[in-house]
């Protein structure tokens, strides 16, 4: 996840929390989250490093539609990045 841009994790995040998004109603999530406008060549690009380091998986749903599905890595990765971010949560919370 460190090795990740914040756009590659936005992204991330968004298949985790849809069910079997494709790239435009990923594109439109993102779009909605930066109010500006996303373009294909830098979405896919971005959807497919995720798909290469095996945190994603591309399905194809038709010649030219692809669905975009959480890897067992992908979880344990998205896991292990909240239980970072709660250990700082937490940390303030004390103070």
């Amino acid at each position: 996840m460190n090795k990740l841009t914040s756009f590659q994790r936005d992204s991330l995040w968004i298949i985790a929390g849809l069910s079997k998004p494709n790239g435009v109603t990923i594109k439109d999530e993102l779009e909605a989250y930066y109010d500006t406008a996303i373009q294909a060549g830098r979405l896919y690009p971005n959807l497919d490093t995720l798909v290469n380091k095996g945190l994603a998986r591309k399905d194809k749903v038709d010649g030219r539609t692809n669905a975009y599905i959480l890897t067992d890595h992908g979880h344990r990765a998205l896991d292990a990045r909240c239980k970072w971010i709660e250990t700082y949560l937490n940390g303030i919370a004390d103070e």
